[in-house]
């Protein structure tokens, strides 16, 4: 009788040739808008050279650039890198440093 592995992948990140989480979508998307795109050109009347010129060109960029991408940040680094650039550089507060400074007494709130 035959040993089968069931649901080898299960509390697993999808993971398709190497690529991981977030970088499917920007594959898929950016292939996506590439083919439209094309789409777009050959409709309009543009030289059907010029649209394999260009949806070749952007596919490989797509590709090159997806893979490099999971390759420098690995699986959640894009979302820490976003993070870090959404966290405020420095506070700006707006009181006054005599504010701060200024001790109250534990007695006068009695």
């Amino acid at each position: 009788m035959s040993n089968y592995n069931i649901n080898k992948g299960i509390g697993r990140t999808v993971e398709f040739k190497g690529l991981k989480a977030q970088y499917l979508f920007i594959f898929a998307g950016g292939l996506l808008g590439v083919l439209i795109l094309v789409m777009i050109m050959y409709m309009a009347g543009v030289n059907p050279y010029i649209c394999m010129f260009v949806g070749a060109g952007g596919a490989s960029l797509i590709v090159w650039q997806t893979f490099a991408l999971n390759g420098k940040y690995g699986e959640h680094g894009l979302m820490k890198v976003g993070a870090k650039n959404r966290h405020p550089k420095y506070i700006i507060c707006r009181r006054a440093v005599y504010r701060y400074l200024k001790f109250t007494s534990k007695s006068s709130h009695l």
